[in-house]
């Protein structure tokens, strides 16, 4: 039996049909492999830009380097592209790689359970029903669960409330008075759009965040046509925009070369006092941190919007919930008619609420206890055969993500190739291979900003910054060029 008898028979299992399943399904499909499932819990593909329906919903990462390095897109109406044109990307991207047939949509898997003895993967769904893989992918990344922070009082607000990741659209919200509690990405999109049909608004941010102006322009019919000439037209914009955006990650350093700390700091600055003539305004907004230490957002309309006379910006957080709106850090009730949460998602926990289990039975909440760690973010000791993409400490703070999960698939593809081999049935990474890149990684992490004092999404409860790569796109790629099997357990079979 050769490797590609194999390959046709070897079961893959993909958890999630967002960016990183419908991309890991497309090249497995190329590298030879077919008995493929892709379970994902919603009707359709598109993951978080399915999910993500609120107003102004777009991505920070332009357009032409947000997309796939082998399915190039012409066609983007804006250099940063808004979420129902990121969508039909990825519903486009399944029909045409023939992605669909793979798919099992509202199959929401529970549980998964390592077989020692079968050297195989057994999914359990919230039905109940099971399923067999000898090879598992996760592609729920990081940001799918949102955060609903669980104040006294929550179930008795009268109004409507919801995460800005799970929009309600019913909810309306003209002439209405709404609470926005918190300022992250979302907020800095949603906010402009919604100040301009709400009542007031009352913008609660505990601690505010660094702005950068966005510089949005929209695509005219001569650049669709210059981008839709030769692929080295888009390839070459695109390395100028991951490259200058690599030089760039200089900034995150404590110790920043070239001064682009204080540059990016400056630039922020300016943005601020060109937007924000009220001082009392300006000194709410100002963090109380260095940039970089929480996400920088991006965006040329959120100061304005905060500045109309219609928004209060209240520099503190709330503490409860009441029938008629919420009690702030100050003890003052403000009364509402909507409660927008806009508190990110449960950004450290990854696979929850997902239970895995491992060999021997070994949990991967237990094995994560001090926080979430893999090799190369995407392989962990005791759970052979399973891989991360968008794992621990492969997210950035001033790249494409699609970059780090199209390296990822390529290493992955590379280590599924050896199970696939006559007479091998897994592979686990070494618990000392495990250890060792990863007291590199928190290593390296304490030379950047994000290790710095301030609290943030990247990191968890410990202080530990379980979710961001520790350099530039190009380092990663070095780091996940060919397996080194020495630093994998080759289980026989």
């Amino acid at each position: 039996m050769d490797q590609a008898v194999n390959k046709a028979t070897t079961r893959i299992a993909i958890l999630g049909a967002g960016m990183s399943g419908l991309g890991a399904a497309a090249k497995l499909k190329e590298a030879g492999y077919s008995v493929i499932d892709i379970f994902e819990k919603s009707g359709g593909v598109g993951g978080t830009w399915r999910d993500n329906t609120y107003p102004g919903c777009g991505c920070d990462v332009p357009s032409h380097l947000y997309s796939y390095s082998f399915e190039l897109n012409p066609d983007w109406d804006y250099k940063w592209s808004l979420q129902p044109q990121i969508l039909k990307y990825f519903e486009d991207f399944a029909d045409k790689y023939d992605v669909r047939r793979h798919c099992r949509f509202n199959t929401e898997i529970t549980e998964c359970r390592w077989d020692d003895a079968a050297n195989s993967w057994t999914l359990t769904d919230r039905a109940g029903k099971t399923y067999t893989a000898d090879v598992l992918i996760s592609g729920l990344g990081q940001l799918n669960i949102p955060h609903t922070p669980n104040f006294p009082g929550l179930d008795t607000f009268k109004g409507g409330a919801f995460h800005s990741a799970r929009w309600d659209h019913s909810v309306g919200l003209k002439g209405k008075t709404v609470a926005v509690i918190g300022n992250g990405p979302s907020a800095v999109q949603f906010v402009p759009e919604i100040q301009k049909v709400v009542g007031k608004m009352l913008s609660f941010q505990r601690s505010p965040a660094w702005c950068r102006p966005r510089g949005q322009r929209a695509y005219d019919a001569k650049a669709k046509k210059y981008f839709a000439g030769a692929d080295w037209r888009i390839n070459w914009y695109r390395w100028r925009i991951r490259a200058f955006a690599d030089f760039g990650f200089g900034a995150f350093l404590q110790k920043s070369p070239l001064g682009l700390a204080d540059s990016m700091k400056k630039m922020c600055q300016k943005h601020l006092e060109d937007q924000v003539q009220d001082p009392v305004l300006r000194e709410k907004l100002t963090p109380d941190f260095e940039p970089g230490c929480k996400r920088i957002l991006i965006s040329d309309d959120y100061y304005p919007a905060l500045a109309k006379p219609n928004v209060d910006v209240l520099r503190q957080g709330i503490k409860a919930v009441t029938p008629d709106g919420v009690i702030g850090e100050d003890g003052q009730e403000y009364k509402c008619d909507a409660i927008i949460w806009a508190t990110g998602f449960q950004s450290t926990e990854f696979l929850t609420p997902m239970q895995v289990y491992g060999r021997n039975g070994l949990s991967l909440n237990q094995a994560w206890k001090d926080g979430a760690e893999a090799f190369k973010g995407m392989a962990v000791s005791g759970f052979p055969n399973l891989f991360l993409l968008y794992g621990p400490n492969t997210n950035l703070g001033h790249n494409s993500i699609i970059l780090m999960v199209e390296h990822q698939i390529h290493y992955m593809i590379q280590c599924i190739d050896k199970i696939a081999e006559k007479g091998v049935a897994a592979i686990d990474v070494t618990p000392s291979a495990m250890t060792a890149y990863n007291v590199r990684v928190q290593s390296e992490i304490a030379k950047t900003v994000w290790a710095s004092d301030c609290h943030s999404w990247y990191k968890n409860e410990a202080g530990k910054v379980t979710n961001n790569w520790y350099g530039k796109t190009t380092d990663y790629k070095k780091e996940t060029r060919t397996p080194d099997w020495t630093d994998f357990e080759v289980v026989k079979g």
